[in-house]
């Protein structure tokens, strides 16, 4: 059956894509199964990096599995399956810890979609990328247009969505998309994780924020985050839930 597995060695945590005889294609289950992980995962103090990578000699993730959605009606193809997915993305890119994606593997469709949604990418040298969703007669679903259009330029997205053509490791390198190209892309992303393990945990997570909003991701939350966690290290914020409780008007002169 198809999975996510959670493996957590230390502070690094690895999600692996378990659906080989599909090339990785996500299910419904897989879905759920990483939306699960991912809120897990925000909430253990423990894990500092989280990699993401798929059990699979040449495919990473070849994107959505088709008879998953081939025969849902158009509403519940939209509200379901293309907002369903688009919000697990979602949970996966604002994850407050930073993210690597492992092409060992093609990510083509859903699968790029889904390494685009992390923070930082490593690919093997004869994966390739590609959003192929017209030639099944789609659209980008997942933020294929979207985050993408952020991290890729738009003519060579344009030159993927509307031409369907597939980017080669060397040419993802050289736009930025993907960080490094290894034969071992496990090994290059564990020495990262390793060395990402020793910063400060709380000054990664605020910068995340910080690019994020300036890239327009999920931007009113994260400004509201940043202030409530400011705000509640402050003396105003005891004596104010101190008040509370006791009933009593708060004394906020003299207050930092």
């Amino acid at each position: 059956m198809s999975a996510v597995h959670l493996k957590i060695t230390g502070p690094i945590a690895v999600l692996t894509l378990d659906n080989a005889p599909k090339l990785n294609a996500l299910t419904p289950d897989m879905l759920c199964a990483l939306e699960s992980h991912c809120d897990a995962l925000d909430q253990n103090a423990d894990v500092r990096v989280i990699l993401l990578t798929a059990d699979h000699p040449k495919a990473f993730c070849v994107g959505a599995d088709i008879t998953a959605w081939a025969d849902l009606p158009a509403a519940q193809f939209a509200r379901s399956w293309v907002r369903g997915g688009h919000r697990i993305f979602d949970r996966l890119a604002r994850l407050c810890k930073p993210t690597i994606a492992v092409l060992n593997g093609h990510a083509f469709g859903g699968g790029l979609e889904l390494a685009a949604a992390c923070d930082l990418r490593v690919m093997a040298p004869n994966a390739r990328i590609a959003l192929p969703e017209a030639s099944v007669g789609i659209v980008p679903g997942w933020s294929g247009t979207q985050r993408l259009h952020r991290l890729l330029p738009e003519p060579v997205l344009k030159e993927m969505v509307l031409f369907g053509r597939q980017l080669g490791a060397d040419r993802a390198q050289q736009l930025g998309f993907v960080a490094e190209v290894s034969e071992d892309p496990m090994a290059v992303a564990l020495t990262i994780a390793e060395s990402t393990a020793q910063l400060s945990p709380r000054a990664t997570e605020i910068s995340k924020y910080m690019i994020h909003a300036g890239a327009g991701e999920d931007s009113a939350a994260l400004i509201e985050t940043m202030g409530g966690g400011l705000i509640a290290d402050t003396d105003d914020k005891a004596e104010g839930v101190a008040a509370f409780v006791a009933k009593r008007k708060p004394d906020f002169s003299g207050q930092s």
